[in-house]
C-alpha cells in the first residue's frame, strides 16, 4: 500500500517504523529537514521537506496515487486541513490525529470533507487504561464485536490455581465460560490445544464475555475492578481518564504539580478530588492514602519519574499499577520490577491506525471485521463475518478440525448478539461472527482457515 505520513513527531515516527516493517511504501513529510533525513536514513522511505498542506509538497509526495494519507502533526487544525487538501488531490483514504474531542464530534467519518478517520492519542490511552482498571489482573484488554467479547492478556503467578492445569480440564474446575486462545512461554507464541498444561510465568490470552471474565477472575481469587484510584499528572490523558472512569462510580484522586492546571482541573472534573502537589513526593502519596488505593496510575510527563512513582506504588502493594512511558526501551525495566501494565500515547494511537491500515489492505470483499496482533506481532486474532460462500457451515468443530490449518484456533462464535464459547459440538452458521487465532498472516475471509 502507498502511504503518506505528514508530521514526524512521536506518533508519526512510530507509524513510519511499523508500516515500513509491514512492507508498505511510505513517503514522509515534515518541515524539519533533520527529521526527514533521519527517517530516510533509518527506514526505506522517501522524504519531502515542507508543509503537508502545500499543493506542491503533496504533489511531490505523490498524493494523487496514494492509498492513504496520515496527518500526524501536533496541531489538530493543520491535520484536518492536510487531509481535506490531500483528498481533493485524489488520495483514497485519510486519517487525522487530533487531541480535542470537539473536532471528532464535528468531523469524524466525514467523507464529504475528506476525513475517513480521526485518532486522539490521549483519548486512546485513556480508553486503554480504563479497560485495565475494569480487570486489574489483566495486563492488557481489547474488545471484539463492539464490546460483546473481551480479549484479556494476563500473567500466571507461581501460586495460581491455574499452574499445572491442562486446558481441557478448565471447564471442570471453573464454572465460568472462558477460552484460553493463545499463550506466550519463553517469549515464544503458542496456539494451545486441550493438552496444553499451564506453567508459572506463562502469558495467557483468553476470550470471554465481561461477565464470565469477572466470574473467572473471582474464582481465581484475583482482585475485583478498581474502586479507589490515585492518578499522578494532570495531562490531557488524565483529564479524559477521570471523565471516563467517574461514570463507573470510581473514587478518584488526581495529583497535579502545576497550581494553575490543578485549579483548572478541579473546576472541570466534578467527580474527582484534585490535589495540588508533587506526585513524586512519597510522603504526599502516603498522606493521600496510597496504601489503601486499589490502583495507581502514573501519567506524568517524564518517564523516569513515572517509573519511580510506579515502583514505589508497587512496593506499597497497590493491587494495580499502570505506567505511562514514551521511551519503550524502559518496558523491560518495568516488567522486571513486577509492573506489567504499560501505556504510551504514541503506541495507543499508532496501534489503532495500523489496525485500520491492515483492514484497508485486505482485498475487496474481505470478511475481516477486526484484527489484533499479539505476542510481538507473531500472532493474529481476527474477527470474520461468516459469509454465504464459506465451505463448511453446520459442521461440528470436532469434525472441522481436520480441515483447519495448523497453529489455528476458533476462539469464539457470536450469534444473535451472544458469544458462544466453542466446544467440539458447536458449528458455524451463516451470519455468525467468528474469532480466529492464528500464527499465519494474510487471511482475508473465513475460507482461509481451511486447508482446501
Amino acid at each position: 500500500m502507498d502511504i503518506i505520513i505528514t508530521g514526524l513527531g512521536s506518533v508519526g515516527s512510530t507509524l513510519v517504523k511499523e508500516l515500513t516493517e509491514e512492507g508498505h511504501s511510505v513517503v514522509v513529510i515534515d518541515r524539519d529537514a533533520t527529521k526527514v533525513e533521519n527517517a530516510v536514513n533509518n527506514f526505506d522511505v522517501k522524504g519531502v521537506v515542507g508543509n503537508g498542506a502545500s499543493n506542491d509538497v503533496l504533489e511531490e509526495a505523490g498524493v494523487a496515487s496514494a492509498d492513504l494519507f496520515i496527518a500526524a502533526t501536533t496541531r489538530d487544525e493543520m491535520n484536518i486541513l492536510c487531509c481535506i487538501i490531500a483528498k481533493k488531490h485524489g488520495v483514497k483514504k485519510t486519517i487525522a490525529r487530533t487531541s480535542q474531542a470537539v473536532y471528532e464530534d464535528l468531523f469524524s467519518d466525514d467523507s464529504e470533507l475528506g476525513l475517513n478517520m480521526m485518532v486522539n492519542p490521549q483519548q486512546e490511552a485513556a480508553h486503554e487504561i480504563s479497560r485495565m482498571l475494569r480487570f486489574p489482573s489483566a495486563i492488557k484488554v481489547d474488545q471484539f464485536s463492539e464490546g460483546k467479547v473481551e480479549l484479556i492478556e494476563f500473567r500466571v503467578d507461581a501460586n495460581s490455581k491455574l499452574v499445572g492445569l491442562a486446558l481441557k480440564n478448565i471447564r471442570e474446575k471453573f464454572k465460568s465460560k472462558v477460552l484460553i486462545c493463545a499463550a506466550q512461554r519463553d517469549d515464544k507464541p503458542i496456539i494451545p490445544d486441550g493438552n496444553f498444561v499451564i506453567q508459572a510465568e506463562d502469558r495467557l490470552f483468553l476470550t470471554a464475555t465481561t461477565k464470565d471474565i469477572s466470574a473467572f477472575f473471582k474464582e481465581l481469587g484475583w482482585n475485583k475492578a478498581s474502586k479507589d484510584v490515585i492518578i499522578v499528572g494532570g495531562s490531557t490523558t488524565a483529564r479524559y481518564l477521570c471523565k471516563e472512569i467517574a461514570k463507573a462510580g470510581i473514587s478518584i484522586k488526581l495529583i497535579e504539580q502545576n497550581e494553575a492546571r490543578a485549579r483548572f482541573l478541579g473546576e472541570e472534573l466534578d467527580h474527582t478530588e484534585v490535589i495540588h502537589g508533587d506526585g513524586t513526593n512519597q510522603e504526599l502519596l502516603l498522606d493521600e492514602g496510597i496504601d489503601s488505593a486499589d490502583a495507581f496510575v502514573a501519567l506524568g510527563n517524564i518517564d523516569e519519574q513515572n517509573i519511580i512513582m510506579s515502583m514505589f506504588a508497587n512496593s506499597r502493594n497497590v493491587p494495580k499499577v499502570i505506567t505511562k512511558i514514551d521511551q519503550l526501551s524502559y518496558h523491560d525495566i518495568l516488567q522486571k520490577s513486577g509492573i506489567y501494565s504499560v501505556v504510551s500515547t504514541k503506541t495507543s494511537a499508532a496501534d489503532q491506525i495500523v489496525r485500520f491500515v491492515r483492514l484497508l489492505g485486505n482485498k475487496k470483499g474481505s470478511g475481516v471485521k477486526r484484527l489484533f496482533h499479539i505476542i510481538d506481532n507473531t500472532t493474529e486474532i481476527l474477527e470474520f463475518e461468516a459469509e454465504k460462500n464459506f465451505h463448511r457451515f453446520d459442521v461440528p468443530l470436532q469434525d472441522l478440525r481436520i480441515n483447519l490449518k495448523d497453529d489455528l484456533l476458533i476462539a469464539g462464535i457470536i450469534r444473535d448478539e451472544e458469544l458462544i464459547t466453542p466446544t467440539g459440538q458447536d458449528v458455524i452458521k451463516e451470519g455468525d461472527s467468528v474469532i480466529v487465532v492464528t500464527l499465519e498472516e494474510g487471511f482475508d475471509n473465513l475460507n482461509d482457515i481451511l486447508n482446501f
